[in-house]
């Protein structure tokens, strides 16, 4: 099993236009090729310019395959542009992340 974490940071002022953006545009077609992620969350405290969403994968195969089919979708290319032409988005970070051995989850 993988996590993926995804942390991205909207202009200021912008993460609730963002938001309705990908809830509009982009939630279905990525869950569509995903699955539901284990957290999708705006930051309450810190950066509130910020937030984040965690997708589990079976391993790095999974992860490749699922994306690389989310990423042919004329949908999730039509969402891609429209995220772009807005501009809200001017910063992402990636970590793949692996449970550790005690970890029951």
């Amino acid at each position: 099993m993988i996590y993926d974490h995804r942390t991205y940071t909207c202009r200021p002022g912008t993460i609730k236009k963002h938001m309705k953006l990908y809830e509009e545009h982009g939630w279905d077609v990525q869950c569509r090729h995903l699955g539901n992620p284990v957290i999708y969350a705006a930051t309450e405290t810190g950066d509130v310019n910020s937030y984040v969403h965690v997708w589990v994968y079976e391993d790095a195969a999974d992860r490749a395959s699922k994306r690389a089919a989310m990423q042919a979708d004329p949908d999730w290319q039509a969402y891609l542009a429209k995220s772009a032409e807005a501009g809200y988005l001017v910063k992402q970070e990636n970590k793949i992340l692996t449970p550790v051995s005690f970890f029951k989850g």
